[in-house]
């Protein structure tokens, strides 16, 4: 298939996570050839738990990863373990009708739950808490949409609470939201503490994984798949692709089905107490529903992490992210004046339909990505997936649906449409639409 860039080994871009994660695992860069069952390209959640799942089924897998583990978006991101689907409940099941859409919303909605357990069976040391998810409207049309979205749920999936003005003000701290949603199966962790965690949990299992090894290319080899790399090749009997929101052309019109978007997030150093305890009080985390999200969190030791939108392209200063604290400021006054030490980006997949997609464009190739804002739980539960297709699952059996690979027209132009579609989207907010 067509040839990758040859980039590997990059250093892990600073954030607050390269400074409070647990230690990288050594991940060697692949030397010579091997044969293996499985042949996994992508580092990050999706390839770390087929990895891991595929082990302990007593599968054998070989992780190849650009960089090292966690390097990409699950080493960068929010840190929140959010339930659900991008659309709403009534949209999946309009998509994938009722049988596979309340599959699919139930696999969803209990992808926190996976995660937790995880890290509870194997000990990982990741700062790890299952204190909630809130989803708050920020506006009149919000609250509408909001209390739709909770029927929705409430008749397709199951238990969510509703809160009314006083008890979003409650729960998050800041009188900003007229109401929301709060699920209980939510939370948080260091995302690259967890992504490290799951690479030596799924090495400790048996998995093998490379670090600075890119897939240059994939090809077949006879009944197998080959898939080289600058010093040695992997020959498996399956191939899976786990790249998300760093796809790059090894496979074709796969980069093209997908839009990277960039999300910026800055820290906080430790609050003091009295500040502190009025952000969330009960410890869950919040992203807003607006036309342009804002999300946020307490970290173990007291740091405000908030994130949304961002410039389309490598963030490294608080020039470029002076919105996201001006905003914090305005939630709580109190943190006027105090430090913000780290700002960082990284890219996550979007796709049209807003639909994680799972893709089989050849025999023995599978495919999961564009997991739309909720990949520490989808990631996580849809590598659990391929695990349970490549052992031998049927399509009809797997609670997400088989899809083909669909090129985005004008794909080159996301850059600019992704800009406008952000300056739209505020002046939505703005507006109260």
């Amino acid at each position: 298939m067509t040839q990758a860039s040859t980039d590997r080994g990059k250093p892990l871009p600073r954030s607050l996570y390269a400074d409070t994660a647990r230690p990288p695992v050594e991940t060697p860069s692949l030397d010579g050839d091997c044969s293996t069952d499985v042949a996994i390209v992508g580092g990050g959640y999706t390839g770390l738990s087929t990895a891991l799942h595929l082990a302990e089924r007593g599968i054998r897998a070989v992780v190849l990863e650009r960089h090292e583990p966690g390097w990409g978006a699950s080493g960068r991101n929010g840190g929140q373990v959010n339930p659900g689907l991008y659309p709403t409940p009534a949209t999946v099941v309009a998509d994938f009708g009722e049988d596979l859409g309340r599959r699919m919303l139930h696999y969803a909605a209990d992808a926190p739950n996976r995660v937790f357990e995880l890290v509870a069976r194997h000990g990982i040391d990741c700062e790890a808490s299952q204190t909630g998810t809130l989803r708050m409207a920020i506006n009149g049309a919000g609250v509408a949409r909001a209390q739709t979205y909770f029927q929705e749920w409430r008749k397709l999936v199951g238990a969510a609470e509703w809160l009314d003005r006083g008890a979003a003000a409650s729960a998050s701290g800041t009188d900003r939201y007229p109401g929301g949603l709060f699920f209980a199966q939510g939370g948080k962790v260091n995302p690259l503490g967890y992504a490290r965690g799951l690479a030596e949990t799924a090495m400790k299992a048996g998995a093998r994984i490379h670090g600075a090894s890119p897939a240059l290319a994939v090809e077949r080899a006879g009944p197998r798949w080959a898939v080289r790399t600058p010093s040695g090749a992997v020959l498996a009997e399956r191939l899976v692709l786990a790249t998300n929101g760093y796809t790059d052309g090894l496979w074709p019109k796969l980069a093209q089905s997908i839009v990277p978007v960039y999300t910026t997030i800055v820290a906080t150093a430790p609050l003091p107490q009295g500040i502190a305890s009025k952000i969330l009080p009960g410890g869950s985390v919040l992203y807003e529903t607006g036309n342009t999200t804002i999300y946020y969190r307490l970290d173990r030791g007291g740091r405000l992490i908030i994130g949304g939108r961002s410039p389309m392209r490598d963030v490294t200063g608080f020039g470029d992210a002076q919105h996201l604290i001006a905003y914090a400021e305005r939630l709580w006054p109190e943190l006027n004046g105090m430090s913000w030490t780290h700002v960082w980006n990284g890219q996550v997949a979007i796709t049209p339909d807003h639909h994680i997609h799972m893709h089989e464009p050849a025999p023995n190739v599978h495919i999961a990505l564009g997991y739309n804002g909720r990949g520490i739980a989808m990631a996580t539960a849809m590598g659990a997936l391929l695990a349970q297709r490549i052992a031998g699952a049927g399509p009809e059996e797997l609670p997400m649906p088989v899809t083909d690979i669909k090129a985005i027209p004008l794909h080159g132009l996301w850059k600019p449409a992704t800009s406008l579609r952000l300056a739209y989207g505020r002046i939505r907010d703005r507006l109260g639409l």
